[in-house]
């Protein structure tokens, strides 16, 4: 069974969330959001009137090799 660990911390328009894979920041509102993940990946979403929403993802994973 694993763990996990999830804090974000609020600094204006700006969010910063710390978990157990490292550091992600993200910012925007309810209509536009722009995430960067840990691993370098970015999403960009935006919610639209009438309940459509729309996401698109940026970047692939880095693959870590553990010996």
């Amino acid at each position: 069974m694993g763990w996990h660990y999830r804090k974000t911390i609020k600094v204006g328009p700006f969010r910063i969330n710390l978990s157990r894979r490292g550091v992600g920041h993200s910012f925007g509102n309810r209509r536009f959001h722009v995430t960067t993940t840990p691993d370098g990946r970015r999403h960009v979403s935006v919610h639209l009137p009438g309940g459509f929403h729309v996401g698109k993802s940026f970047g692939g994973r880095r693959h870590h090799r553990h010996y």
